[in-house]
């Protein structure tokens, strides 16, 4: 059963390239592959053929052909050189192309409709399944396909060539003669077949092992990212020696498991090379015999010993694999697991209703937790344009949801609302993002630099925000959610805001680092720029009521009032 869900498992990963719009480009490079390998398999055998002729003038002691058997020899070497480089050398280009092609949809799939964002809780590292699983499922299955399909016709050609180099062996058993021919081929076969056999039993645990320590080392790197992310809060603790203390515990996981993986592959490869050095001497051996009776000569002998080595070699592709084969398994095993919750995530949809109004209207929305636990039940409102809301109530009661409902990217819910048709809607989160780069980017972030406004305009909106000091570093590239503090990066969402300019505001405690009288002074400052757009803001200070006109009290019971502010 686990054999049949790899299989599944690689299918479903394998078969969207070569069926995607690229399918014919990538068919006929990947043939083109084929078709070179299955050339550099028939040089082979020439060069076989020419090892007979070779040896057999040596042994005779003719130095007339010499020369020219070595001029043969060059020239076959350098086919053979030039037809194998390029073989690889295509090969890496369809492996690049396919890599291309999944890493773009695995990318559109984890970003689309806020994938991402749900895969939280549900999925480790899938930063590390983009970037390095999908690379290391296209380049391993690249080389075992390729591979298997070489040495599938390297054994057929010189299965040929073994079976009539070997001939017959006569010998008696019980009184009876018995004759095998092509005695040569059939040892090979029940070599091959036992030792793949016995290779599967001494390393079939490197599978789990692989995919144990692929996740721990990323976890590992992942603790490590996460000290960089939150240095001034972790120094602020003094949390190092916790820190160094995660960090310890991370690394003796990938330790522990590597050393296992050591003892396994020593295992493997105590197997691997004993079988493959007993393959060196045992064609000797065999056909040696005829050689000492002189039925063989010296290039026969050569040719047959390279010939069983080639069969051999064949028949042996899984044992020679199995490592390779074993870390593809995790790898699939990861990716699929990847995949799977991807297609889970994007199957929970809410059952939010969206239509158009002439201002904000929530229908009989209902909101709940992953567990059932109901947060909201059939909340109803309206709210006029250019007018504010302030949404209250404890901590945990489904503020900050019902604005992640509100902004579609909350499956739990259900309801109706309304917005005018095509109106411009912005969220700031309570911690603001600043993407790597300039500043200019994190400034006017989501847009990208080429539609970024003129230099004038962004240096007023800073000089609004009260970020004088800012404006003559545009484009300075820094890392600015380490360079500014949480009071200057909410300042920074709000120029955000004037520069985007929405109709609809949403504001999740988008001013929590903010002292009241700045505060107060942001808010002011969106009503006087942006006097017709609507607000609604999450936030637990009284002073917000002096901004807002309505305010909305969540019980975190289901329950819910709308008040009229009497400042307003």
């Amino acid at each position: 059963m686990e054999n049949r869900n790899l299989f599944r498992g690689f299918w479903s990963l394998f078969k969207g390239y070569w069926s995607s719009e690229e399918k014919w480009k990538a068919r006929g490079l990947f043939f083109i592959v084929i078709a070179l390998n299955f050339i550099c398999v028939g040089l082979l055998v020439k060069l076989n053929d020419w090892s007979n002729e070779f040896y057999n003038a040596l042994q005779e002691y003719r130095e007339e052909l010499f020369l020219p058997l070595i001029g043969e020899f060059t020239f076959l070497a350098f086919l053979y050189i030039c037809i194998a480089v390029y073989a690889i050398y295509l090969r890496q280009l369809l492996e690049i192309r396919w890599r291309t092609w999944m890493t773009n949809n695995y990318l559109d799939s984890w970003m689309k409709n806020q994938t991402y964002y749900r895969l939280q809780d549900s999925t480790d590292n899938p930063d590390q399944r983009i970037s390095e699983d999908i690379g290391q499922f296209v380049s391993l299955t690249l080389q075992l396909i390729v591979g298997f399909l070489r040495q599938s016709v390297t054994l057929v050609a010189f299965s040929f060539v073994l079976w009539n180099l070997s001939g017959a062996i006569t010998f008696e058993l019980a009184g009876n003669e018995i004759v095998i021919y092509g005695y040569m081929f059939w040892f090979t076969i029940v070599y091959s077949s036992v030792g793949t056999w016995l290779v599967h039993l001494v390393g079939r645990k490197l599978i789990g092992l692989q995919f144990n320590q692929q996740r721990y080392e990323a976890d590992f790197r992942f603790a490590m990212m996460r000290v960089r992310e939150n240095a001034e809060s972790i120094a602020f603790y003094r949390g190092e020696k916790s820190e160094l203390e995660n960090f310890s515990w991370k690394f003796s996981d990938v330790i522990k498991n590597f050393r296992k993986l050591m003892t396994k592959t020593k295992h493997l490869n105590f197997y691997i090379n004993g079988y493959a050095q007993l393959a060196v001497i045992v064609p000797i051996i065999l056909a040696a015999p005829k050689y000492f009776t002189r039925e063989m000569q010296l290039g026969g002998l050569m040719q047959t010993v390279s010939a069983f080595g080639r069969v051999q070699d064949a028949l042996s592709f899984f044992i020679d694999a199995y490592a390779t084969i074993a870390n593809l398994a995790a790898v699939i095993h990861r990716l699929a697991g990847f995949t799977e919750h991807v297609q889970e995530v994007q199957k929970v949809e809410s059952q939010i209703e969206k239509s158009t109004a002439a201002n904000l209207k929530i229908s009989d929305l209902n909101i709940s937790l992953p567990t059932g636990r109901e947060l909201l039940n059939k909340l109803s409102l309206s709210l006029e344009n250019s007018k504010s809301l302030l949404v209250t109530g404890a901590s945990g009661c489904g503020k900050s949801t019902l604005l992640r409902t509100l902004a579609g990217i909350w499956a739990y819910a259900s309801g109706k609302i309304s917005l005018p048709q095509n109106s411009r809607v912005m969220f700031l989160p309570q911690k603001p993002y600043l993407p790597l780069g300039s500043l200019r980017r994190a400034l006017i972030y989501p847009a990208a630099e080429k539609d970024s406004p003129a230099d004038e305009k962004l240096i007023e909106t800073l000089k609004l925000v009260d970020l004088p000091n800012l404006t003559d570093k545009l484009d300075v590239v820094d890392d600015w959610s380490r360079i500014l503090s949480g009071g200057e990066q909410q300042r920074l969402a709000f120029a955000r805001v004037l520069l985007t300019a929405p109709e609809y505001i949403f504001l999740d405690e988008a001013t929590s680092a903010l002292d009241e009288p700045r505060e107060l002074e942001m808010y002011e400052l969106l009503k006087k720029v942006l006097p017709n757009s609507t607000i609604v803001s999450v936030g637990h200070r009284s002073t917000l009521f002096n901004v807002h006109d309505t305010e909305l009290n969540l019980d975190g019971k289901g329950n819910w009032t709308t008040n009229l502010i009497r400042n307003a």
